[in-house]
Protein backbone atom coordinates (compact mmCIF):
# COMPACT_ATOMS: atom_id res chain seq x y z
CA UNK A 1 0.00 0.00 0.00
CA UNK A 2 1.06 3.41 -0.68
CA UNK A 3 -0.43 6.48 1.09
CA UNK A 4 -2.42 8.85 -1.47
CA UNK A 5 -0.59 12.29 -2.77
CA UNK A 6 -2.92 15.30 -2.52
CA UNK A 7 -3.17 15.62 -6.56
CA UNK A 8 -4.32 11.65 -6.69
CA UNK A 9 -7.37 12.16 -4.40
CA UNK A 10 -9.89 13.37 -7.00
CA UNK A 11 -10.46 16.44 -5.29
CA UNK A 12 -13.33 18.47 -6.44
CA UNK A 13 -13.20 22.57 -6.90
CA UNK A 14 -15.56 24.60 -4.67
CA UNK A 15 -17.61 25.72 -7.93
CA UNK A 16 -17.94 22.29 -8.60
CA UNK A 17 -18.92 21.38 -5.40
CA UNK A 18 -21.81 24.14 -4.67
CA UNK A 19 -22.91 23.01 -8.55
CA UNK A 20 -23.08 19.33 -7.48
CA UNK A 21 -26.12 17.51 -6.41
CA UNK A 22 -26.65 17.41 -2.60
CA UNK A 23 -28.15 15.16 0.00
CA UNK A 24 -31.25 16.20 1.40
CA UNK A 25 -30.11 16.73 4.60
CA UNK A 26 -29.91 19.88 6.67
CA UNK A 27 -27.59 19.69 10.03
CA UNK A 28 -29.06 21.85 12.91
CA UNK A 29 -26.56 23.18 15.32
CA UNK A 30 -28.53 23.78 18.54
CA UNK A 31 -26.32 26.04 20.92
CA UNK A 32 -23.41 24.60 20.11
CA UNK A 33 -21.04 26.34 21.96
CA UNK A 34 -17.36 25.28 20.30
CA UNK A 35 -16.65 26.99 17.42
CA UNK A 36 -14.01 24.19 16.78
CA UNK A 37 -17.06 21.57 16.94
CA UNK A 38 -18.67 24.25 14.58
CA UNK A 39 -15.49 23.68 12.09
CA UNK A 40 -15.90 20.08 12.17
CA UNK A 41 -19.18 19.68 11.37
CA UNK A 42 -18.41 22.01 8.53
CA UNK A 43 -15.90 19.46 7.12
CA UNK A 44 -17.95 16.34 7.55
CA UNK A 45 -20.57 17.77 6.05
CA UNK A 46 -18.37 18.88 2.66
CA UNK A 47 -17.08 15.09 3.07
CA UNK A 48 -20.61 13.81 2.65
CA UNK A 49 -22.44 16.73 0.39
CA UNK A 50 -24.82 18.17 2.72
CA UNK A 51 -27.08 20.76 1.63
CA UNK A 52 -26.94 23.20 4.27
CA UNK A 53 -25.78 23.56 8.32
CA UNK A 54 -28.15 25.88 10.36
CA UNK A 55 -25.92 27.61 13.18
CA UNK A 56 -28.79 28.55 16.07
CA UNK A 57 -28.36 30.78 18.97
CA UNK A 58 -24.94 31.08 20.78
CA UNK A 59 -23.45 29.13 18.00
CA UNK A 60 -20.33 30.75 16.24
CA UNK A 61 -20.50 31.60 12.68
CA UNK A 62 -18.08 32.09 9.78
CA UNK A 63 -15.84 33.97 9.76
CA UNK A 64 -14.47 32.92 13.11
CA UNK A 65 -10.48 31.81 13.31
CA UNK A 66 -11.63 28.61 15.24
CA UNK A 67 -14.14 27.71 12.90
CA UNK A 68 -11.55 28.39 10.30
CA UNK A 69 -8.84 26.24 12.09
CA UNK A 70 -11.00 23.06 11.78
CA UNK A 71 -13.11 23.83 8.94
CA UNK A 72 -10.35 24.09 6.58
CA UNK A 73 -11.99 26.15 4.06
CA UNK A 74 -15.39 23.91 3.82
CA UNK A 75 -17.26 27.24 5.20
CA UNK A 76 -16.54 27.81 1.53
CA UNK A 77 -18.11 25.05 -0.12
CA UNK A 78 -21.26 24.40 2.66
CA UNK A 79 -24.24 27.21 2.57
CA UNK A 80 -25.45 28.01 6.20
CA UNK A 81 -27.47 29.88 7.97
CA UNK A 82 -28.09 31.43 11.13
CA UNK A 83 -31.22 32.03 13.24
CA UNK A 84 -31.35 33.25 16.25
CA UNK A 85 -34.04 31.28 18.05
CA UNK A 86 -33.45 27.36 16.76
CA UNK A 87 -37.24 26.80 17.25
CA UNK A 88 -37.20 29.62 14.24
CA UNK A 89 -35.33 27.11 11.92
CA UNK A 90 -37.68 23.90 13.11
CA UNK A 91 -40.28 25.55 12.24
CA UNK A 92 -38.87 27.22 8.51
CA UNK A 93 -37.57 23.19 8.10
CA UNK A 94 -40.96 21.61 8.77
CA UNK A 95 -42.82 24.25 6.49
CA UNK A 96 -39.86 22.99 3.79
CA UNK A 97 -41.37 19.09 4.33
CA UNK A 98 -38.38 18.36 6.11
CA UNK A 99 -38.61 15.73 8.21
CA UNK A 100 -37.20 16.73 11.90
CA UNK A 101 -34.33 14.58 13.69
CA UNK A 102 -32.84 15.05 16.65
CA UNK A 103 -29.60 13.07 17.89
CA UNK A 104 -30.12 12.97 21.73
CA UNK A 105 -30.49 10.70 24.75
CA UNK A 106 -34.73 10.41 25.04
CA UNK A 107 -37.07 8.31 26.38
CA UNK A 108 -37.74 5.74 23.36
CA UNK A 109 -34.83 7.04 20.90
CA UNK A 110 -34.62 5.15 17.61
CA UNK A 111 -31.21 3.40 17.63
CA UNK A 112 -29.04 4.84 15.07
CA UNK A 113 -28.67 1.49 13.72
CA UNK A 114 -31.98 1.14 13.38
CA UNK A 115 -33.16 4.65 12.26
CA UNK A 116 -35.22 4.33 8.21
CA UNK A 117 -36.46 7.83 6.82
CA UNK A 118 -36.02 8.60 3.41
CA UNK A 119 -34.81 12.48 2.57
CA UNK A 120 -35.44 15.33 3.08
CA UNK A 121 -33.89 15.27 6.93
CA UNK A 122 -32.93 17.72 9.29
CA UNK A 123 -30.55 16.50 11.56
CA UNK A 124 -30.55 18.30 15.16
CA UNK A 125 -27.14 18.31 17.17
CA UNK A 126 -27.56 20.45 20.87
CA UNK A 127 -25.17 21.44 22.93
CA UNK A 128 -22.23 19.95 24.60
CA UNK A 129 -23.16 19.73 27.93
CA UNK A 130 -26.69 20.06 27.83
CA UNK A 131 -27.36 18.64 24.59
CA UNK A 132 -30.67 19.57 22.85
CA UNK A 133 -32.73 21.42 24.58
CA UNK A 134 -36.47 20.13 25.67
CA UNK A 135 -38.75 22.42 23.86
CA UNK A 136 -36.35 21.58 20.38
CA UNK A 137 -37.34 17.86 21.31
CA UNK A 138 -40.93 18.87 21.30
CA UNK A 139 -40.49 19.29 18.00
CA UNK A 140 -39.03 16.51 16.19
CA UNK A 141 -40.60 14.21 14.59
CA UNK A 142 -38.31 11.53 15.95
CA UNK A 143 -35.44 11.67 17.88
CA UNK A 144 -32.27 9.08 17.24
CA UNK A 145 -29.49 7.88 19.73
CA UNK A 146 -26.51 6.18 19.06
CA UNK A 147 -25.20 3.43 21.13
CA UNK A 148 -22.81 3.30 23.75
CA UNK A 149 -21.74 0.32 25.92
CA UNK A 150 -18.86 2.40 28.11
CA UNK A 151 -19.43 4.48 31.33
CA UNK A 152 -19.57 7.69 30.01
CA UNK A 153 -22.85 7.50 27.35
CA UNK A 154 -21.25 10.51 25.97
CA UNK A 155 -19.68 11.68 22.75
CA UNK A 156 -17.95 14.68 21.40
CA UNK A 157 -20.41 16.70 19.28
CA UNK A 158 -18.15 16.40 16.22
CA UNK A 159 -18.18 12.70 16.24
CA UNK A 160 -21.69 12.37 17.06
CA UNK A 161 -21.93 14.31 13.96
CA UNK A 162 -19.63 12.48 12.08
CA UNK A 163 -21.18 8.98 12.87
CA UNK A 164 -24.75 10.31 12.17
CA UNK A 165 -24.18 11.60 8.77
CA UNK A 166 -21.80 8.67 7.70
CA UNK A 167 -24.63 6.48 8.43
CA UNK A 168 -27.08 8.41 6.60
CA UNK A 169 -25.21 9.04 3.80
CA UNK A 170 -24.45 5.13 3.42
CA UNK A 171 -27.92 3.98 4.40
CA UNK A 172 -28.82 6.80 1.03
CA UNK A 173 -26.46 5.04 -1.09
CA UNK A 174 -27.50 1.57 0.01
CA UNK A 175 -31.16 2.28 -1.12
CA UNK A 176 -30.11 3.94 -4.40
CA UNK A 177 -27.84 1.23 -5.28
CA UNK A 178 -30.84 -1.26 -4.35
CA UNK A 179 -33.33 0.31 -6.99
Amino acid sequence: MRKLKNNELQRITIDEFKKKNKNEIIVVLDNVRSAYNVGSIFRTSDAFIIKKIFLCGITSTPPSNEIRKSALGSTKSVDWEYFKETEKAIKTLKKEGYYIVGVEQVENATLLQNFNHEKPIAIIFGHEVHGIDQKIINMCDEVIEIPQFGTKHSLNISVSAGLVIWTLFKNFIDKKNKI
